[in-house]
């Protein structure tokens, strides 16, 4: 299932490894190094202009990239959408 995590961006729900509340967590300084290697590495994926809410990590086993995705959804919508149309439900 692909999870609509912004703009005109889309995800694999099996590639999600987690699914962060921005405000929160950029508090930590490991965190805040996390997004900025993210950047500096090319895997940061922004899907907003608009102020983020959230950001995604993925992880693609094909191709064993990792990316994070800045969206401006917030965590709790994501997880809803994810319920939603989870196939075990």
């Amino acid at each position: 299932m692909y999870l609509h995590i912004g703009g005109d961006h889309v995800v694999l729900s099996r590639d999600i490894i987690g699914i962060f509340n921005i405000e929160r967590t950029s508090v930590s300084e490991d965190t805040k190094n996390f997004l900025r290697h993210a950047a500096a590495m090319g895997h940061e994926v922004s899907c907003t202009d608009d102020i983020p809410r959230s950001f995604i990590v993925t992880f693609d086993t094909k191709t064993l990239e990792e990316k994070v995705h800045i969206s401006r959804i917030s965590p709790a919508s994501l997880e809803k959408r994810c319920l939603k149309y989870s196939p075990d439900q």
